[in-house]
């Protein structure tokens, strides 16, 4: 049974990200030095431990929806917290390499060695989130898993685009964070007609507190 997600409500997306609904405009092309567009990835890659608060909105051409994410990663783990303001529902979504566990849904808590194929069997959305963990630093997921990444680099030599496993990803604003690398502020992240777009309004390097 697909579950009756309020994130899937057209209205609660349009009124949580009215911000990132508009298409940018691609920027004209700046020198970029590749040695420290290089430095900039590797301080990045180097960040393990870290948290993000934010908003998010996904769509796969028919519905979609949006609401507040809080997400943590330490290493390979992942625990990430959604969101609806308006229902005042809320889901979490939990694992690593050996499987994923989400709760707070309709029929009940779900796990699966495949946290991509039980999202997209419970809800109907393409959330590639293993390699998000990778991409919402600006940098390639594993190449292993994902195959080569073609990055392109602009304005203060970050990355403007980045194309791996059939998903492209545009970073549309970054921002400093607090002791550490100037990370990802916005990007969506698109393949075909599934589209995941990401506010992030506050960044954390390092352990939970």
């Amino acid at each position: 049974m697909k579950i009756r997600y309020s994130l899937c409500v057209a209205a609660l997306s349009m009124t949580v990200l009215a911000g990132c609904v508009s298409s940018p405009t691609r920027a004209p092309a700046v020198p970029v030095d590749p040695v420290q567009a290089q430095a900039n990835d590797q301080r990045r890659g180097d960040v393990g431990e870290w948290s993000l608060s934010g908003r998010i909105a996904v769509s796969n051409g028919k519905q979609g929806g949006s609401g507040r994410i809080d997400w943590q990663q330490t290493q390979g783990r992942y625990a990430i917290s959604l969101s609806a303001p308006v229902t005042r529902q809320s889901w979490r979504l939990s694992g690593d390499a050996a499987g994923a566990r989400l709760e707070g849904v309709e029929g009940g808590t779900r796990e699966s060695a495949d946290v991509e194929s039980m999202l997209q069997a419970t809800t109907g959305w393409d959330i590639p989130v293993r390699a998000l963990s990778d991409w919402v630093r600006g940098i390639g997921a594993t190449s292993a898993e994902y195959g080569p990444a073609k990055v392109e680099y602009g304005a203060g030599n970050l990355p403007s685009r980045l194309q791996q496993a059939g998903w492209l990803i545009e970073y549309q604003e970054w921002q400093p964070a607090s002791a550490g690398p100037v990370m990802p502020a916005r990007l969506v992240a698109t393949r075909g007609q599934a589209k995941v777009r990401l506010i992030v309004d506050q960044w954390s390097l390092g352990a939970p507190q």
